[in-house]
């Protein structure tokens, strides 16, 4: 039986009075719970905690994370321990609620709580679960997703059955958040239209935040299928790990997925391989640790943020653009732009596939709406160039604007081969900048979120 997590969303409201400072101050948590076990109030379940910390006038930090310890019963307490940046501080939130019986709602909605600084305490306060407007939105947020591990493995098994003329690969993403740099590490099969034997190849770069990106390729080798990934030579990514050398580099990583499965193109498309290509994400966020050594160059990382993603199809699309995006506190914004090879569709403009995931739920519910609205073709635009491409959308009472920016000396050309034996170029930034702004309709457009990537966004563009 596959099991399930929890995945919740919870406000708070209160004051804190910092040691530097006499007044108190307002605070609010937006928080994102996820545990990888379904809650029963007998047990004691451990979460992770991903949001919004802000502190009037002194603290804004949408990247905050921490853990939060679920025994109402066992230990008859709620325990937060929040870490977020202030003023380029990193202060700790410590506290809980203290359960009693004979108060059982006073004592489930107050939390009172401490910060400290490097163990130093620094200031305390409160925080109230407000009843009147956050109970149905809690209740609401409930989510009882499949485990993110089990789902992951799943999808990473190869899909490739035999028949020539295929391409399937395996890539990764991620970006180092104590350098700023990047890595993408592609891994890749291709069964050539004449019959001839699959081969696997593939490469590694590392995008320095200040410099140009190095990179190296391995392979080409003949292709034996692993029921677990992709492996070749000296080459693994399957279940949890990422290892393998290729010129100067070396690397070694362990992945542990933070959410579920996205399916950038239709879910159907993925089960049966009907269209062009079909493009996933077996866990929209995942942490990366381990080491990249490159010459005499080493990243080491803990708790990198990004992504593994996985492609089946005939071949690359005749123009085609791409963004992964962590937009913190959980969120993540994936989009794939193409115009395809097929005869017929190659005279399109490029269809576009988003998913948002946002607050536990994706946007838009069915990929197909990005791709063919309501009204027909073009609901969804992009236009796609360098340095700049960008893609706007509506699909229901929301609507969208990305902008995604490629400069130059931090984008990579690589050139490889389709089944068919035709050539494509990508041109691949593991640190783009990316601006998205969700609006809603509330009788006029309302903007009802908007994130600005500095260096920290993953963006290919690619063409013929």
């Amino acid at each position: 039986m596959t099991s399930r997590g929890t995945v919740f969303q919870e406000t708070m409201l209160g004051r804190a009075r910092l040691s530097d400072e006499e007044r108190e101050r307002a605070v609010r948590l937006d928080l994102v719970v996820r545990a990888d076990a379904v809650l029963l109030p007998h047990r004691t379940t451990q979460a992770r905690l991903t949001g919004r910390v802000r502190i009037a006038g002194r603290a804004d930090d949408a990247e905050a994370v921490g853990e939060m310890e679920i025994s109402p019963l066992a230990r008859r307490r709620i325990r937060y321990r929040i870490t977020f940046a202030m003023e380029g501080r990193r202060l700790v939130l410590d506290g809980w609620k203290s359960i009693s019986p004979a108060r059982p709602l006073a004592s489930m909605t107050v939390l009172p709580y401490t910060l400290y600084e490097d163990g130093e305490r620094v200031g305390e306060g409160t925080l109230r679960f407000p009843l009147a407007t956050g109970l149905l939105p809690f209740l609401a947020s409930f989510r009882f997703p499949r485990a993110a591990e089990s789902t992951a493995d799943r999808h990473l098994a190869p899909r490739w059955d035999g028949n020539p003329g295929r391409t399937e690969v395996w890539y990764t993403t991620l970006t180092d958040p104590a350098t700023g740099s990047g890595v993408w590490l592609h891994h890749e099969v291709v069964a050539p239209t004449d019959g001839s034997d699959a081969y696997a190849h593939g490469w590694v770069a590392v995008f320095p935040k200040d410099g140009p990106a190095e990179h190296a390729r391995f392979g080409p080798v003949p292709w034996t299928q692993d029921p677990q990934g992709y492996a070749t030579e000296g080459v693994h990514a399957g279940p949890g790990r990422l290892a393998g050398s290729a010129g100067a580099f070396t690397w070694s990583l362990t992945e542990t997925p933070r959410s579920g499965t996205v399916h950038t193109f239709p879910r159907w498309s993925w089960r049966r391989p009907w269209l062009p290509a079909s493009h996933m994400l077996p866990a929209a966020r995942c942490d990366y640790s381990g080491t990249v050594r490159y010459g005499d160059d080493e990243l080491r990382l803990d708790g990198a943020v990004g992504a593994s993603a996985r492609i089946y199809g005939h071949g690359n699309a005749r123009r085609w653009a791409w963004l992964h995006a962590d937009l913190g506190g959980g969120d993540v914004l994936e989009l794939v732009a193409a115009v395809s090879m097929r005869r017929g569709l190659d005279r399109l403009p490029p269809l576009v596939f988003l998913r948002l995931l946002r607050g536990g739920r994706t946007w838009p519910r069915r990929a197909e709406r990005t791709a063919v609205g309501w009204a027909g073709l073009g609901r969804f635009r992009a236009d796609i160039g360098l340095p700049e491409w960008r893609v706007t959308g509506r699909a229901g009472l929301r609507r969208i604007r990305v902008t995604v920016t490629q400069p130059p000396e931090r984008t990579l050309a690589l050139d490889y081969t389709d089944p068919d034996g035709s050539p494509a170029v990508c041109r691949n930034s593991e640190t783009a900048d990316a601006e998205v702004s969700l609006e809603r309709w509330w009788g006029t457009w309302r903007q009802e979120a908007a994130w600005r990537l500095s260096g920290t966004a993953h963006a290919e563009v690619g063409d013929r």
